[in-house]
């Protein structure tokens, strides 16, 4: 059974940094891109960043570039998500996803993780 759990959100203010962690189970860490995605209240679920199990190349969103970073650790399949300098319209539950390598489509999905970042 896979499992991406993710953890490490919470409430911050404006201005101030966040790391988020997502352990990953059940699945062979090597053959997956993982990614990040969020949701914000009455929005539709959008891109954030994503990074291959080479991590030669990352991606980001226009919105997150310059203060989001985006890492594995493929020894401890654990794939984390750098915030800095946070702003409101950051606010979000945080998903963390998996896909083939050579598919375009996320395959696993986590629960979600809550950020909030007060003005």
């Amino acid at each position: 059974q896979v499992q991406l759990v993710e953890s490490g959100g919470g409430l911050v203010q404006a201005g101030d940094s966040l790391r988020l962690s997502c352990a990953a189970s059940g699945l062979t860490f090597s053959s997956y891109t993982t990614g990040w995605f969020r949701q914000a209240p009455g929005k539709e679920r959008e891109f954030v960043t994503a990074i291959p199990w080479s991590r030669i190349t990352t991606d980001y969103a226009d919105s997150v570039k310059g203060r989001f970073t985006i890492s594995r650790d493929n020894a401890k399949n654990t794939v984390y998500l750098q915030m800095n300098s946070l702003k409101p319209e950051d606010t979000a539950v945080y998903y963390c996803a998996a896909r083939p390598n050579r598919q375009l489509e996320y395959a696993y999905w986590g629960q979600g993780t809550q950020v909030t970042v007060s003005s």
